[in-house]
This record gives C-alpha cells, sequence and structure tokens, in this order.
C-alpha cells in the first residue's frame, strides 16, 4: 500500500474538504502521465499488443483536460493495472505506473504511485550493478518535468511517504 493511512489534505479537492484546487489536481493527473508514459515502452516491449497502460494514460491526460469523466479515467487506470497481472519486473511495474496515473483523476495522492512504479521499472530493467543508479536517474527526470504550481507539494509528499513507497525518491 503507498497510499498513507491518514489522507494528507493537501490531495483532497477543496470541495471535499482538503485544499487541492482543480486547477493542481490537473496538474498532478498530467505529471502521472509523464512519468507513466517515460517508462511505458517497458510494459510494451513484453506486451505489444496491450493497449490498456497507454489507454490509462490518454485518459488521464483527457480527464485534465475535461474531456472524460473521473469515473471513465479511474477505469482505465484499473484495466491497466489488470493488464500486469501475469507480468513480472520491469512490464509489471510500467502498466502499474501507467494504471496510478490514470486513478489520480479519482485520488490525487495516486500521482506518487505513478513515479514510484515508473522507478521500479526503470531499476528493474536495468543490470543489476546499475539498477540503484538508473532508479535515481529516473527519479531526477522525474523531478525535472514537476510544474512549478505543484513542484514543492509532490517534492514534501515524496519525503512524506518516501519509507512507503520503497525508498525510491532518494535522489
Amino acid at each position: 500500500m503507498i497510499l498513507p493511512k491518514v489522507r494528507d489534505p493537501r490531495f483532497v479537492t477543496i470541495r471535499r474538504g482538503g485544499t487541492l484546487t482543480d486547477a493542481d489536481h490537473h496538474l498532478l493527473a498530467l505529471w502521472a502521465a509523464d512519468c507513466a508514459e517515460h517508462v511505458l515502452g517497458l510494459f510494451e516491449s513484453a506486451r505489444p499488443e496491450g493497449q490498456r497502460p497507454r489507454q490509462a494514460i490518454r485518459h488521464a491526460r483527457a480527464w485534465a483536460r475535461g474531456e472524460v469523466r473521473m469515473m471513465e479515467a479511474r477505469a482505465a487506470g484499473g484495466h491497466a493495472m489488470g493488464a500486469a497481472r501475469d507480468l513480472r519486473g520491469a512490464a509489471r511495474h510500467a502498466a502499474y505506473a501507467a494504471g496510478q496515473a490514470g486513478v489520480v483523476a479519482h485520488v490525487a495522492a495516486h500521482e506518487l504511485g505513478a513515479a514510484a512504479y515508473a522507478i521500479k521499472a526503470v531499476r528493474a530493467a536495468a543490470p543489476p550493478s546499475e539498477s540503484e543508479a538508473s532508479g535515481r536517474l529516473e527519479c531526477r527526470w522525474q523531478r525535472d518535468q514537476l510544474p512549478e504550481g505543484i513542484r514543492e507539494l509532490v517534492l514534501d509528499d515524496q519525503r512524506v511517504r518516501n519509507d512507503i513507497c520503497w525508498s525510491v525518491f532518494d535522489c
């Protein structure tokens, strides 16, 4: 489980009693989609015919643009994670990253799941002697993609949840 036991109000929308604006929620979804797309090839190389992870990423972006409803993006995310069930290693983690990106529309805190699984995918794809270094490079790449409006929020979330996210944010 990569979500905290107590929900952080910074990742709960204002209309539900938190402090997250819709604009920042959309930025979180777009960033999560970028993280997942960056490693999507690791899934697609194992399952070239598999479209569910790519569809989840598309739905995350479409939700952020107001083109699909939250339930559609969430369902696409679930389908992407279902595509991972019989896989192992990098391909499995890449599919989970896409799934997590899709469900950000439903729970904003899944943004870190997309990033963490992407880092795990890169680590799994690298030779054992390069795994940690590859993960740190991916983590830095992700941080470089962070929009300024959510940068400090995500970096703080990484500090808070690093322990439950396999310590992948030590970069």
